[in-house]
């Protein structure tokens, strides 16, 4: 049977190993790889209908997988003004001025990524950003997705004149007379506002997570850890797939909230395993706490300014219970947890769930599992843990699913930055220890979690590696935290594949293995840290089929 895919001329880069193999060529057959061999052999597998391509000794090395990434739900956020690049009020008001010239009457302004450190010490709260806003409905998303500003006519529209109390850590906040500051903490307190904002269409939703999709594929993106599965999501999936217009290789975890029922929870076990060709429900993403910007994370002590003092559930033992349940029943899970109580308390209910189970990280036969039997869990983010916490990841077998831009683009090495005075001198010197956790034998997992920060594998690997902002603006921060160029390389490859539970078949180079394969015109461990960012993406397969080919490939 001739192959689907042959590409010549090339050096193939293992990322299990970091060597270049002795071969020049690789085949791909129904989804596979099949062949790694001499030119000539591999032209041998062509057919009439195969798509063979000259690298010129251009580098194929797995294809990236990003860790943690929200493609349908960012898709829409980010359909507003894009207030990412704002530095300070005076650019964020300028933004906003100009979104609103172009707005028909009476209709709603969104914006998403404005970094708090935008108002300096100043509170976050939309009297800070003037009249620009007056009479305008706007819900405007924080750059952590776990916050939102509403302005006055939002909150009007919205009913909203004072305090609520949730079922979850979430919070409207008030002046200290009770009055509403525009500032809202966490889903419940934003989704009081967003029930009433008008929504894109579905086919609006449809064609713009189509266009974000595309681009992940041309930034080198193969596959993703998709960390949420609300609104419609699995069904613009499954349309997207029908159409032939999803090129990337899509886990899918849904949200297990504190206020879940046993029915939910038996609903989301149900979904294990369900999907298409490329995209699967494989696990159940939860939250420990929420943003040490916000004053929501959970610490062992409290932040500077008296708050990030509690979970995100309101029982954590709630949460413990729903650990052990979904490890006996085979579901990997992918918890937030930002802050060093957080982490804790994520990786005490993982040990007692094997405890009470019989089974350690390389136990069970679950359908979330990835088909190697192993209940895999992992942390999201680990921002900020103790040397004892370091230490618990490995012998438990948990994945530290980290996000280096984040560290990147949003503090700062003199510890000016918000989410820095917000922690104090210590804990900020122990900001996302991605070298601690490797080398106490953590599997580090990369990712972006896009909207948050830049989906580019390529400028996340370098932020990993060289820990400054992508303008190389500011110096490193911790760089005693950086990623060698392997390490980083194989928390994109083999890291995602191990957390997944499908190492016996993704995240190398190897016959047997699937044909997801990233392209690049340089080898990646040796371009310099500050030029990884920049080196160009010549092309991306998925099951042996291309869905990225730069011009001139």
């Amino acid at each position: 049977m001739p192959a689907d895919l042959v590409l010549l001329s090339a050096r193939l880069l293992d990322p299990g190993t970091g060597r270049l193999l002795p071969h020049t060529a690789l085949a791909a057959e129904r989804g596979r790889i099949g062949f790694l061999g001499d030119d000539r052999d591999a032209r041998a597998l062509a057919g009439p209908g195969t798509t063979v391509v000259d690298l010129r000794g251009a580098v194929v090395t797995a294809g990236f997988t990003d860790g943690h990434l929200h493609p349908v739900s960012g898709a829409e956020r980010t359909m507003g003004v894009d207030l990412s690049g704002c530095r300070d009020l005076a650019a964020v008001r300028t933004a906003l001025a100009a979104a609103v010239r172009d707005l028909r009457p009476g209709a709603w302004l969104r914006g998403w990524g404005l970094d708090p450190n935008a108002f300096g010490t100043a509170p976050v709260a939309t009297a800070a950003l003037g009249p620009v806003l007056d009479g305008v409905p706007a819900l405007i998303d924080l750059f952590d997705a776990h916050s939102a500003l509403a302005s006055e006519r939002a909150l009007e529209l919205a009913g909203v004149d004072g305090p609520r109390r949730f079922e979850q850590g979430s919070e409207i906040v008030c002046d200290a007379d009770g009055r509403p500051t525009g500032l809202l903490l966490e889903d419940a307190a934003c989704e009081v506002v967003e029930a009433v904002a008008p929504r894109p269409t579905e086919a609006e939703i449809r064609a713009r997570a189509a266009e974000v999709l595309a681009a992940m594929a041309a930034s080198g993106l193969t596959g993703g850890h998709a960390m949420d599965a609300n609104g419609d999501s699995l069904a613009v999936y499954a349309a997207l797939e029908a159409e032939d217009a999803l090129p990337l290789r899509l886990r899918i975890a849904p949200w297990c909230r504190p206020e879940a029922s046993d029915a939910d929870l038996a609903e989301l076990v149900r979904l294990q395993g369900t999907g298409g060709a490329l995209w699967r429900v494989a696990g159940v993403k939860l939250f420990m706490d929420g943003t040490i910007d916000n004053g929501t994370a959970w610490l062992e002590t409290p932040d500077c300014h008296g708050q990030s003092d509690h979970a995100y559930w309101p029982d954590p033992r709630r949460y413990t219970r729903v650990i052990t349940d979904l490890h006996r029943a085979g579901v990997p899970t992918a918890t937030h947890a930002i802050g060093d109580a957080a982490v804790r308390h994520v990786l005490d209910a993982v040990e007692r769930a094997q405890a009470e189970s019989g089974r350690a990280g390389g136990g069970g036969t679950g359908s979330g599992t990835g088909g190697t039997g192993v209940v895999r869990h992992r942390v999201e983010h680990i921002e900020t843990v103790p040397d004892d916490t370091v230490r618990r990841f490995a012998p438990l077998g948990v994945a530290a699913s980290m996000q280096p831009t984040h560290c990147c683009e949003f503090t700062r090495a003199d510890h000016t930055d918000n989410w820095s005075r917000r922690l104090g001198e210590e804990r900020a010197g122990r900001a996302f220890r991605c070298r601690d956790l490797w080398e106490a034998g953590a599997r580090v997992v990369l990712g972006s979690d896009w909207p948050i920060a830049p989906y580019p594998p390529l400028q996340v690997m370098a932020g990993a590696r060289h820990r400054r902002p992508a303008d190389l603006s500011l110096p490193p921060h911790g760089p005693e935290q950086a990623l060698t160029p392997l390490q980083a390389l194989q928390g994109m490859t083999v890291c995602a594949a191990w957390a997944a539970g499908e190492e016996d078949r993704a995240g190398r180079l190897a016959v047997g293995h699937r044909a997801d394969l990233t392209v690049l015109a340089d080898d990646p461990l040796r371009v310099p840290d500050t030029e990884l960012a920049a080196l160009p993406v010549l092309l991306t397969a998925v099951a042996g089929r291309v869905t990225h080919r730069a011009a001139g490939v």
